[in-house]
């Protein structure tokens, strides 16, 4: 599948992506579509097809798989990202990450300011970045703002995992890239996370044994 042409209108983008069915290219990092911010989203597509683009983010998403998936990282510049999580997780990961099940939820020119100094540090992954996970300090609770796929308006604070979430899409529709914000030592693969990493809740055993410090 062709990745659109940068310069073409966006609602041509959109539909020479959907010319074909299943699931859409994910965009890996290199590609300067991830490296700018994203045009706000003003009815550049019609109804009918924001609701098809809508579908195919989340089918992408779904196929990857993963939790989130941003505009930009199909090659389209718009911000748009949508975001869901059944958060399929043993209870003791889900105590001490947050993570909870997030429905799933179109985010539509979002934004979003820390609530309190609180702070959390965990692995996190991109399908931008396949292969590699990295330790990220993100703040613990957020407002996110915006507006929803049908241009209603949207105020609401987001913690644990779900804030994680959200705070990553939303970096994807101001050009910002997970490992931009990651611990450099923290960087893994995902044979070293399976082996050593992924059974454990927190990164505390991997800050103390690759040498990096975490947030107080």
């Amino acid at each position: 599948m062709a990745l659109p042409h940068p310069h073409a209108p966006v609602a041509e983008q959109v539909e020479q992506l959907l010319a074909d069915e299943g699931p859409l290219e994910i965009v890996a990092a290199g590609d300067p579509v991830l490296r700018r911010p994203a045009e706000r989203f003003e009815g550049q597509l019609e109804p009918a097809l924001l609701h098809r683009f809508v579908d195919a983010l989340r089918l992408t998403m779904h196929a990857a798989p993963g939790v989130g998936v941003a505009a930009p990282q199909v090659g389209v510049a718009l911000r748009i990202a949508v975001i869901e999580d059944p958060a399929p997780v043993p209870e003791e990961v889900r105590l001490v990450r947050g993570r909870v099940p997030q429905p799933f939820r179109v985010l539509v020119n979002p934004s979003y300011e820390a609530v309190g100094a609180a702070r959390a540090a965990f692995f996190e992954g991109c399908l931008s970045v396949p292969g590699y996970q990295a330790v990220v300090a993100r703040a613990a609770e957020v407002r996110l703002t915006g507006e929803d796929e049908r241009g209603r308006p949207v105020d609401e604070v987001f913690s644990g995992w779900p804030a994680r979430i959200v705070q990553h899409e939303t970096d994807h529709l101001d050009g910002v890239l997970y490992l931009d914000r990651a611990e450099p030592r923290s960087l893994s693969s995902n044979q070293a996370m399976a082996e050593r990493w992924a059974r454990q809740p927190g990164p505390e055993g991997a800050a103390r044994a690759l040498g990096f410090d975490l947030p107080r």
